[in-house]
């Protein structure tokens, strides 16, 4: 005769399917993604000040990479990065630090003095908002290039081609998103979305609610 105690070990077994089920299918705990480690930089900003990655950390960043002479579809980017800032206050509470950060690919002509003048035609807080670049266009192709994956390419008559993207890195220097091609306005709600559930994980991602935000992870459970 079978002991019903020889079933614990199913019983349990069960408990754990049926909880990581439940877990995946309701997503109690949206994330952002984990995608990979941001490069580390040295940069300079439109003060003339040195502006490296450990400047940043513990504070949320939003990346987007630009040179000032750009046309269309920069404009559009710009527009966006102001819609963010605008909708931050609803998303991101006030203990939770974060910059944004326009890195010209284009150091020969963006230098400094350059890059200030772009911030005062843009209204930016440069408080906030750093505008920035490489003295060596070699090691700028480095960061760019290999460290975020940004594409860009010169052309004959001075202009860029390259990619359009905005990236979204946290404290830790983690890349936790990226917007490829997301140029209109509107996605500036999107943008706004995953920063405020980032916030969310900062802010709850501690003590027996950290391993929630790990199984959110794990289960990929991902905001849309």
């Amino acid at each position: 005769m079978t002991r019903w105690w020889h079933w614990l070990p199913f019983v349990f077994l069960g408990l754990v399917a049926a909880s990581v089920i439940s877990f995946k299918v309701f997503q109690p705990v949206q994330v952002v993604p984990r995608i990979r480690l941001a490069p580390g930089f040295a940069l300079i900003d439109q003060d003339g000040q040195q502006l490296t990655s450990e400047d940043l950390r513990g504070k949320v960043v939003l990346y987007n990479f630009t040179y000032t002479r750009c046309p269309t579809p920069c404009y559009g980017m710009n527009e966006t990065l102001k819609q963010v800032q605008a909708g931050l206050d609803e998303v991101l509470p006030p203990d939770i630090p974060m910059k944004f950060v326009t890195i010209s690919f284009d150091p020969e002509h963006d230098t400094p003095e350059v890059l200030r003048a772009y911030a005062d035609s843009l209204d930016a807080d440069t408080d906030r908002w750093i505008f920035a670049t490489a003295e060596n266009p070699s090691l700028l192709k480095t960061i760019l290039g290999a460290g975020f994956e940004v594409y860009y390419h010169p052309r004959e008559d001075g202009t860029f081609e390259f990619d359009p993207k905005y990236i979204l890195v946290d404290g830790w220097g983690i890349i936790r998103e990226e917007y490829r091609y997301e140029t209109m306005l509107p996605n500036a709600k999107r943008i706004l979305r995953h920063i405020g559930v980032l916030a969310n994980e900062i802010e709850n991602s501690k003590g027996a609610s950290k391993l929630a935000y790990e199984a959110a992870h794990l289960f990929l459970c991902y905001a849309p």
